[in-house]
């Protein structure tokens, strides 16, 4: 969740301000990477797994449920917060070691929360679903009645629409549910952002020195393809089959606030992978500043410069509104906790879901795989166009395992066999350097295994039980409800999801 904001109406000074607060604060970013003023200078942090889970809500038919409010009051948990959608809520993991046997430990932890607000929302009416988007979403569930009551939600929607000027139009085409039969086409348009509450997400976090941030971002843009082509989880929206990871095109198309003139003229998107490897963090903070008109233009009187100058760590509380209204698959994180700064690389391109051990296996082989390269000799973006990285993207949300994605030195390659033969190895060797213990690198990395070697991700399987139930009798929104159904069966019952059976 974004920093917190009260509802108001921005003038032109205020965006004028806000721009000189976001450029004073880079130069402050600047400062910093120069005088070594982050704490974590000159050293590696304490490796640390920091998560976020976004989770959707459903009713006892399995249609979306707009109770966030209720639920959340229910489950009566600080660590559980609101999100855009009233169907939504999203949990944070406060950080743990990434070492010895603490990340198993973890998942446990994470089990029991989910099981406990679990049975406080279904004292309710309601329950916790994890998966990348509901698949009983419908467009009448994107009306703006259904935000959240957040004053931050409905400034956005509001500022968006303003920079917009028009409705904003989904228009993806799926790929085929079965072998011989048509794609499918969702074209609609939306007055409200809530297409965006859709996509649910899981969030990793790794603090790391501002000198290897540059490296860990590159790591993590080249592997975002792999990463979604193994980890799909979102097939449907609307009623309609669409992409293995829809939550990819639909988030960059429901946060758009380019018309069609402005997508004409090259103007860059604000869900954003960007257009370059990086040498430094301030790349991409110069580039927020630079390219992206504020959103929310909410100021302070507090001059960062002056603060470093006066001996004291800058909140650049303007700087972090901005970047939060950037949405880079892999975004730069600055944060100041106890009056030190430090950096994150948060990895936005996984969806939520099926189980925690997948979510658990889903981090294991990120943090693994960027630690892994990072260690390389030749780093994997100097023999890898950028352009590359970004398509491998585009066709591993699509395609799922059925893409072809680009690697060096193997050229185009099934995503199972690159996982396999190349990047299984890299990513236990990095754990391995992280400290994690052999019974957590054989328990996460033996599921990315199993799910490579069934071929069978989340969206797999929902697919294939959507066709089942279609082949027997059920029409689209029937097989949607019954497959939901069962999806909230396999996942309380904990098994990854290359095990699942229809």
């Amino acid at each position: 969740m974004g920093a917190e904001v009260s509802s108001q109406q921005f003038t032109g000074a205020d965006r004028v301000r806000f721009r000189s607060q976001v450029s004073r604060g880079t130069q402050a970013i600047a400062r910093m990477l120069a005088d070594g003023l982050f704490t974590d200078h000159g050293r590696p942090p304490e490796p640390l797994l920091g998560m976020e889970v976004e989770l959707n809500l459903i009713d006892g038919d399995a249609n979306p449920s707009m109770a966030n409010a209720e639920v959340l009051d229910a489950i009566a948990d600080p660590v559980y917060q609101t999100e855009l959608g009233q169907f939504n809520i999203e949990i944070n993991v406060s950080p743990r070691p990434f070492v010895g046997a603490d990340t198993v430990s973890l998942e446990q932890a994470l089990r029991t929360s989910l099981n406990r607000a679990e049975a406080r929302a279904a004292s309710t009416g309601n329950h916790l679903l994890m998966v990348g988007m509901l698949p009983t979403l419908g467009t009448e569930h994107f009306a703006d009645q259904w935000i959240s009551a957040n004053p931050r939600y409905s400034l956005l929607n509001e500022q968006i629409f303003h920079a917009r000027g028009e409705d904003l139009e989904l228009d993806i085409t799926g790929v085929p549910m079965t072998t011989g039969t048509a794609a499918e086409h969702l074209n609609i348009t939306s007055d409200s952002i809530l297409p965006e509450a859709a996509c649910t997400s899981l969030q990793l976090h790794l603090r790391v020195a501002p000198e290897d941030f540059a490296v860990h971002w590159n790591a993590a843009q080249a592997i975002a393809g792999v990463q979604v082509a193994i980890a799909g989880n979102s097939p449907f929206l609307a009623g309609t089959a669409l992409w293995h990871e829809t939550r990819i095109p639909v988030f960059e198309q429901a946060t758009d606030t380019r018309p069609l003139e402005l997508k004409n003229q090259g103007v860059r998107p604000r869900v954003w992978f960007g257009e370059r490897w990086i040498n430094t963090i301030f790349d991409l903070f110069d580039e927020n500043t630079r390219y992206f008109p504020a959103l929310l233009p909410v100021s302070t009187d507090v001059d960062p410069i002056a603060e470093i100058d006066a001996g004291r760590i800058p909140e650049l509380e303007e700087l972090r509104l901005h970047n939060g209204t950037v949405y880079r698959w892999n975004r730069p994180v600055y944060d100041v906790v106890d009056g030190q700064a430090h950096l994150r690389v948060e990895n936005r391109v996984l969806p939520a879901g099926p189980t925690v051990v997948d979510i658990m296996a889903n981090a294991a082989f990120y943090y693994g795989l960027v630690r892994g390269l990072v260690e390389h000799d030749l780093p994997l973006w100097s023999q890898m166009s950028f352009d590359a990285a970004q398509e491998n993207l585009s066709v591993g949300a699509r395609w799922g395992f059925g893409g072809q994605l680009y690697w060096p030195d193997i050229g185009w390659v099934r995503p199972d066999e690159l996982v396999v033969r190349r990047l299984l190895p890299i990513a236990e060797a990095g754990l391995t350097s992280f400290g994690v213990s052999e019974r957590a690198k054989r328990r996460y990395l033996g599921v990315i295994e199993g799910r490579c070697t069934t071929r069978q991700s989340g969206s797999v399987w929902q697919r294939r039980a959507v066709a089942a139930r279609e082949a027997a009798g059920e029409n689209r929104a029937q097989a949607l409800r019954g497959m939901v159904q069962d999806y909230a069966t396999l996942m309380h019952e904990g098994e990854p999801v290359h095990n699942w059976s229809l």
